[in-house]
């Protein structure tokens, strides 16, 4: 008895491997990170807030996961390293207590035509082992239904060693395949506009070519030049059938250039397979223009856009080919699935339920697995990711979200939240950066860094508990409760945009009047056919400029200056004061530092390890040549204009010897969208999503237009920032615009003249208008999601 007392009265100590219970950060410089240093606990919800820029990202991704990652990949052999992309550790004196990270951010899916939901989720795998299993007629393996495989067949004589003697033998061989031998594929064909192609007035050295990087002085154009096949110096016009079938069609044939065997193509097959394999949104801007120009693309007729083979879809199961399962949406095709009583696959069935159900789950129930993948916007792909890690058996990992809650309905936020919880509870370190205070609402744990962005930002503001964040003071606090009222004051419309009979994708014939002149909001949850009823209804030729949602993409040469064409009137105007060429004044041209080659550092590249990049000594970062540096505009040279931050250099090109009109009206856009502080020269690679979504918004303000068509402009804003957005929205209905706006944020809404309402669910569901009138009218109505949500939103 004595000694159960003593055993009592004395617990066991606990065990050292317990004591590893906290994420430690020290000293972390990551862009504008200043000497942060952060505890986060472990196995618990922890979410980043501050303004869009002040270091969320710089901390969570830059820093926490990059270093994560980084580790594992060390404990591949070097030969393995060699093959994987290479890291930097960051900079940051010590990193403590860090676990396996999985990233779940939103960088678009797919980089190329063939990539669809199924195939980025696996879900299409098991439909094809599915169906090679129960479908009636048996036509083969799993790779009979994939349209990634050809169907090919061969047969010829083969010799090998037998005994010491050679034998022959004649061998034959074939693979089924799914591949739609019409489209390849792709599931769809495409007409080629030869008037985009080329200008038949000219000859090819007088610049006939008008595709984008075939100019006679490039490569490209040499060959055609070159190649033998045509005179140069003929126009195309006068081209024989022949000659006109080699420059446009011929299949790669080996021709000497110059010296050099080079293989030439026809402009046709180069163009298709140089260009169009790519998703449209992975293309540049000048590339995507190419291609909207040039070329026409309609389903294949052969398979119906189905791209599978006729072949692949005569096998069926109770009556469904594998072309009609991925083209079901994805809660019937997991009824469908749930009803197949198969003990001969029960296993399969199940996963592929499972894989399903978490597409329903987390609220994609309305995708179809043929969807393309780079057509998913940046929430519903990061939900995607989402699914293969919602059935995960792995505990003790960090999952990193980048604003999980972007482009959800406030609907389906709360089913976002049970999800983010869900896999904390099963004893993982979850780290969010967000903006929505629902989701601020659920964290054990708040680091909020600022106070303001950029140069401003860098530090940590608060940390602790929700609560403490409320009454902390920091921007992020004072704005936690801010809620919009109703728009009393209603403007009134000029006339109306028509819209009649629309049925893209899940919409139901939808007649719809909107109005002009005003701000008008479309709303309804995530999948009711908003971005089909705006981006692919609205009548050709009715003036629209559209914003939407697709990326900036840019290398580390590239920032502000360049993306929106401030960089042309500077360089003009510093050309024109010191009588030489504007070229001196790019450090991609001639006035570029000949160490560097105007990158301002130099990269060494250490194979398996990361490179390393080191400040150019010549140019000490400044990346252009010397004398080019003694060239001046108001007493600043090109070096120093593009360090300015934005607000600065608005005052600089505004009066005195600097005045550059075009220039300051690039720099007042990006002033009225919120990005006074970046510089004009920090690279597009540093930039966060909020910030880069309005640095398009300030560029595509330039554009001439009566309408205005903005899709989830508060994506990535800060709730102080949603007030600034309000402001320039009403600034530009003011000047005589027309703004319509698809948005889920309920102080968009009820700021709003006049809102369209989709619905009532998603997909199948819905494609119909269930509201049209003001924001005041569907918040006392309450008859829709979105009223009820609008109604709590303004009670609150």
């Amino acid at each position: 008895m004595s000694m159960a007392t003593s055993t009592d009265a004395h617990p066991p100590a606990p065990h050292a491997a317990d004591s590893h219970d906290l994420i430690r950060v020290h000293g972390a410089r990551v862009n504008n990170l200043k000497d942060v240093d952060v505890t986060l606990p472990k196995r618990r919800l922890t979410v980043f807030t501050g303004v869009s820029g002040s270091g969320k990202s710089s901390l969570v991704f830059g820093t926490i996961a990059a270093e994560s990652q980084r580790m594992i990949n060390e404990t591949y052999s070097a030969f393995i390293q060699g093959f994987m992309p290479t890291l930097a550790r960051p900079d940051v004196d010590v990193l403590e207590g860090l676990t396996t990270a999985i990233i779940v951010d939103q960088q678009r899916m797919g980089g190329d035509t063939r990539s669809t939901v199924g195939t980025a989720t696996d879900a299409n795998a098991m439909l094809r082992i599915l169906f090679s299993r129960l479908g009636e007629p048996r036509i083969g393996s799993p790779q009979a239904f994939s349209f990634n495989v050809a169907s090919i067949s061969g047969a010829g004589a083969v010799a090998f060693e037998r005994a010491g003697k050679t034998v022959k033998e004649r061998r034959s061989f074939s693979v089924t395949g799914g591949m739609c031998p019409h489209c390849e594929g792709t599931g769809s064909t495409n007409d080629f506009d030869l008037t985009a192609l080329y200008d038949d007035t000219l000859s090819l050295n007088q610049g006939a070519l008008t595709v984008p990087g075939h100019s006679m002085d490039g490569w490209y154009g040499r060959i055609f030049r070159g190649c033998g096949l045509f005179d140069p110096d003929k126009p195309i016009r006068d081209y024989t059938p022949t000659e006109l079938h080699d420059l446009l069609h011929k299949e790669p044939t080996k021709v000497k250039v110059e010296g050099v065997n080079v293989t030439y193509e026809g402009l046709i097959p180069k163009i298709q397979k140089s260009v169009l394999t790519k998703d449209r949104a992975s293309m540049q801007p000048h590339i995507r223009a190419f291609v909207d120009r040039a070329v026409t693309s309609a389903p294949c007729p052969d398979c119906d856009g189905t791209r599978l083979s006729d072949t692949a879809r005569s096998s069926k199961i109770n009556g469904i080919s594998i072309a009609d399962a991925c083209a079901m949406q994805i809660s019937d095709l997991a009824t469908w699935v749930r009803a197949l009583d198969e003990p001969s696959v029960a296993p399969l069935l199940k996963a592929l339920g499972d894989t399903l159900d978490s597409f329903v789950e987390i609220g994609l129930g309305y995708l179809s697995l043929d969807r393309p993948s780079g057509t998913l916007s940046g929430g519903e792909a990061q939900r995607t990711k989402m699914i293969r890690h919602l059935g995960s058996s792995l505990t003790d990992v960090t999952y990193v979200f980048d604003e999980p809650t972007m482009g959800l309905h406030p609907h389906d936020v709360q089913r976002m939240n049970d999800l983010l919880l869900r896999l904390r509870d099963k004893g993982n370190t979850v780290l969010v950066v967000e903006h929505e205070p629902e989701t601020i609402a659920i964290a054990d744990h708040v680091v909020d860094l600022g106070p303001a962005a950029g140069t401003a930002g860098g530090t940590i503001c608060f940390e602790g508990t929700v609560d403490g964040l409320r009454t902390s003071g920091t921007i992020t606090g004072r704005h936690y409760d801010d809620r919009t009222p109703l728009k009393t004051d209603l403007r009134t419309p000029t006339g109306t945009l028509q819209i009649r009979g629309a049925n893209t994708h899940n919409l139901h014939d939808v007649d719809v009047d909107i109005p002009l002149g005003v701000l008008v909001a479309v709303t309804g949850v995530a999948g009711s056919g908003k971005s089909s009823l705006i981006h692919s209804s609205i009548p050709k030729g009715a003036g629209v400029v559209s914003i939407d949602q697709s990326p900036i993409r840019g290398s580390r040469r590239s920032n502000p200056a360049t993306y929106t064409g401030l960089l042309d009137p500077i360089r003009k105007a510093f050309a024109k004061a010191n009588g030489v060429k504007p070229g001196l004044f790019s450090a991609n041209s001639e006035g570029a530092c000949p160490n560097c080659n105007g990158a301002g550092v130099i990269y060494t590249d250490l194979a398996m390890m990361a490179g390393v990049a080191t400040t150019c000594e010549e140019c000490e970062g400044r990346r252009f040549q010397a004398d080019v540096l003694d060239y001046t505009l108001g007493g600043k040279n090109i070096s120093d204009v593009l360090t300015m931050p934005v607000d600065q250099a608005e005052q600089f090109f505004a009066t005195g010897d600097a005045r550059t009109p075009a220039a300051h009206r690039i720099l007042r856009r990006l002033a009225d969208v919120g990005l006074g502080y970046l510089t004009l020269g920090q690279p597009l690679t540093t930039l966060s999503g909020g910030e880069r979504q309005r640095l398009k918004l300030a560029t595509h303000m330039a554009e001439d237009g009566g309408v205005y068509v903005l899709d989830e402009p508060t994506a990535g804003l800060h709730l102080a920032d949603v007030e600034h957005l309000l402001g320039l929205l009403d600034r530009l209905v003011d000047s005589g615009k027309s703004v319509i706006v698809i948005e889920h944020h309920q102080a968009v809404m009820a700021h709003a003249d006049w809102i369209i309402d989709l619905g009532p669910g998603a997909g199948h569901d819905g494609g119909r208008i269930v509201f049209e009138g003001t924001p005041a009218d569907l918040a006392a109505a309450r008859s829709t999601l979105t009223g009820q949500h609008l109604a709590a939103y303004i009670e609150n």
